[in-house]
């Protein structure tokens, strides 16, 4: 019998081919899986490129979906692969918990640090600081400047009729009704949650105790933090806020105008700017030059030491005051001995 020629032995059998070829191509497959899975362990696990110089701000939306988020978190550059944050998030079970809001992504945080923060909600806080004697129009510009809300809006919202009633405010707005301090909000509050947390700082403030010593001096709480609002303006150092308020206080019992600059300012917006004498003639509510008596309201908003000084006022029988330099005054109890004062300290000013 003839043997087979060599190259026609080494040819494997038709039934052999098959499954060769599947192990072949499962070979490659897992290949193929190992290397996927690799790199997505590396992307999770690594910086994206928007955050390799430094933060970066992202606003995730409510109601967004879980691969809408990720596209956004890959477009914005915090995350390396969509696909990877997806799976990741579906296997830590957090992937229809993720809560809205605006994120600060920390530089050098990888996914697993970008969706931490997403499930922890730790959004993005803005601190907006309300300064001893800064008004209402003052905050409104600030939120805009932070995008946490438009001027427009929180202006509205604070003349509200509606809004006033719910915080127990019987004045014309929230001026003066705000507390001065340094807080903390997120993106996605409305003016209403803003101003209320504000105001009830305020009210908090605002003690029966206080309350009470405003009746003894026959003020309502409107009108003390209408006078408190103009010391606040009016003084630099805290240390002359029970003169100021004793000037005010003793020009009110004897029916004298107060004749207070800020108030003719916050009349025709001029805050802190200089009046010239036609200034000083506006027809207003609030020109206590031309009118007796406090303004319709607040001016601003008073910070503690202006309220206690509005109700503790020095015991003193000064009517008058005069800047010295831009933090202090001069008082005198005489209009002979004020002028002199005037003339003595406008002279040195132009010198």
């Amino acid at each position: 019998m003839m043997e087979r020629p060599w190259f026609l032995t080494t040819r494997a059998e038709p039934s052999q081919r098959p499954a060769s070829i599947r192990r072949l191509g499962l070979g490659i497959a897992a290949a193929m899986a190992l290397l996927f899975v690799g790199l997505q362990g590396w992307w999770v696990s690594t910086a994206a490129p928007g955050l390799a110089v430094g933060p970066r701000v992202v606003e995730i939306p409510p109601q967004m979906g879980l691969v809408a988020m990720a596209r956004r978190l890959d477009e914005a550059r915090v995350i390396r692969s969509p696909v990877g944050f997806v799976l990741l998030a579906i296997t830590r079970g957090s992937a229809g918990t993720l809560k809205a809001g605006e994120y600060e992504f920390p530089q050098g945080a990888s996914t697993f640090a970008v969706l931490t923060l997403l499930e922890g909600g730790r959004v993005l806080q803005h601190t907006v600081l309300l300064r001893e004697g800064e008004t209402l129009a003052e905050l409104a510009r600030r939120l805009e400047a932070e995008r946490l809300a438009s001027a427009q809006d929180v202006l509205r919202v604070a003349h509200d009729r509606v809004f006033l009633r719910t915080l127990d405010i019987d004045a014309q707005s929230v001026e003066g009704y705000l507390f001065p301090d340094t807080y903390q909000f997120v993106k996605g509050m409305t003016p209403e949650e803003i101003l209320a947390r504000m105001a009830a700082r305020m009210r908090d403030l605002i003690t029966p105790e206080l309350r009470e010593k405003a009746r003894a001096r026959a003020l309502s709480v409107h009108q003390l933090l209408t006078l408190a609002s103009i010391i606040e303006k009016e003084a630099v150092e805290r240390t002359e806020m029970p003169l100021i308020s004793a000037v005010f206080w003793n020009r009110l019992k004897r029916d004298m105008p107060l004749q207070a600059d800020p108030t003719v300012q916050y009349a025709l917006g001029k805050n802190g700017r200089a009046l010239t004498r036609e200034d000083l003639q506006v027809e207003s509510a609030f020109n206590t030059y031309r009118r007796v008596g406090l303004p319709p309201g607040p001016i601003a908003n008073p910070g503690r030491a202006a309220i206690e000084a509005a109700i503790s006022p020095a015991r003193v029988d000064y009517l008058y005051f005069v800047s010295v330099d831009d933090r202090r005054h001069y008082f005198s109890s005489s209009l002979a001995d004020h002028n002199t004062a005037v003339a003595r300290y406008r002279l040195a000013k132009t010198r």
